[in-house]
């Protein structure tokens, strides 16, 4: 049933159209605004400037086009079997696609979770269209898989229904839950980008850590991750309340608790399988094993040698390790010292560079020059070779490692700890 006119007009003041740049009188007769911008709009959570979906009669692929050259945007086909492209507009990104079925209620009826499936159409005066019950879901704040069915159309939606649950601080009603996990395997069948995609979404909503507690809870990800790899205990510490006791501010939080969290439920090799880039495997698995060397330490428990691979291996992330940490081992001095970029410790770099030493040393490239490099920046970490040091007292340093690590003892780096 249509709900009453006055809430299509509140909700046209949330959306505020005229301030996008794409004019709804470019839109074919029968179209209608439908899915996140229109629910987040009724919760009232609507970003300044959101993404804006578009259902229209047809053809939605060569409107998009033709739009695009008149208005100056660009055009993305995103699907072309069922007809769906992206127009981006000064900053602004409108998903058009083609209706599907006969009229809007059977294209609403085709997706999802009810609070994805309600309707606002373009007509003038006309109310809002809400087949499936999501004005209701919104007021319970419960998210309700409008069928099985059109769950196991595209198996990401059942991931997809634990990310905008954890995104919009919603329960997940029994029998929704009792189909995510029945068929929890069909994910399979979905490509390892796309899961990887909606997992990292999960990771950065409010509510990320236990959204991912109810992937690990539901097997969704068994395929990818195998067992023993999630560690349980931290994720649990790694909500936003943990993240402002640490005292990151809101842009550090922003990646640091996303990052700290998908290396909680994946090592290096689960996202290799899930066909993440290269660079965020090697960034989680050092994570890891950082984490698990410390064995609930702080950081400053460990040998020199240690803290500083630790410290070289993490110079980006470190404040992901604090939240895994307990917090007894959270140390507000470590964060401090990361946030100024000349620290040696937090961020450690050797006074003369390699090919500086070759050519005042007479060294060749290969692991002992590696060595004295790497003994080097452990001497400036801890306050034994001054940041000011001369030349020539770095140089005579290094002939004195040289003298007593010479070519019989290539592994024999010097360390105090």
């Amino acid at each position: 049933m249509p709900a009453e006119p006055s809430a299509a007009t509140q909700l046209w003041q949330r959306l505020n159209p005229p301030a996008w740049p794409l004019p709804l009188s470019a839109l074919p007769t029968g179209s209608a605004l439908v899915g996140g911008a229109v629910r987040d709009a009724l919760l009232g959570r609507l970003a300044p400037q959101p993404d804006i979906d578009v259902v229209v009669p047809g053809g939605a692929i060569p409107l998009c086009r033709s739009l695009a050259r008149r208005l100056g945007g660009s055009a993305v086909v995103l699907d072309q079997e069922r007809d769906i492209a992206r127009l981006v507009l000064q900053g602004w990104c409108f998903d058009l696609a083609a209706r599907e079925g006969d009229c809007l209620s059977v294209d609403l009826q085709r997706r999802d979770y009810s609070v994805n499936a309600i309707a606002l159409p373009l007509a003038p005066g006309a109310p809002l269209l809400d087949p499936t019950g999501g004005l209701a879901s919104l007021q319970r704040r419960e998210l309700v898989a409008i069928s099985e069915a059109n769950l196991l159309s595209d198996p990401l939606r059942l991931l997809r229904g634990l990310r905008l649950a954890s995104d919009l601080g919603f329960s997940i009603a029994a029998e929704t839950w009792g189909w995510i996990a029945q068929h929890r395997t069909t994910l399979q069948a979905v490509a390892g980008e796309r899961v990887l995609a909606e997992l990292q979404k999960l990771a950065c909503a409010p509510d990320g850590a236990h959204g991912l507690g109810q992937v690990l809870q539901s097997g969704l990800l068994d395929p990818w991750l195998g067992p023993g790899i999630a560690l349980h205990d931290p994720l649990a510490r790694l909500t936003p309340e943990g993240a402002q006791a640490l005292e990151l501010n809101a842009v550090e939080q922003a990646w640091a608790l996303p990052l700290a969290r998908l290396a909680c439920i994946a090592d290096g090799a689960a996202l290799g399988r899930l066909r993440s880039s290269r660079a965020l495997q090697k960034q989680v698995q050092q994570l890891r094993q950082h984490w698990q060397r410390l064995a609930g330490r702080a950081p400053a428990a460990l040998q020199e040698c240690e803290r500083l691979a630790l410290h070289r291996d993490l110079e980006a992330d470190l404040p992901a390790l604090l939240l895994l940490l307990p917090a007894g081992c959270r140390q507000a001095e470590l964060l401090s010292r990361w946030r100024n970029a000349d620290d040696p410790l937090c961020h450690p770099r050797p006074p003369l560079d390699g090919h500086q030493l070759q050519q005042q040393l007479g060294l060749s490239a290969g692991p002992q020059l590696g060595q004295l490099l790497t003994h080097l920046s452990q001497e400036r970490a801890f306050g034994r070779l001054p940041a000011d040091a001369p030349t020539a007292g770095v140089l005579a340093l290094a002939r004195q490692w040289l003298d007593e690590n010479g070519p019989a003892a290539p592994n024999a780096t010097r360390r105090r700890d």
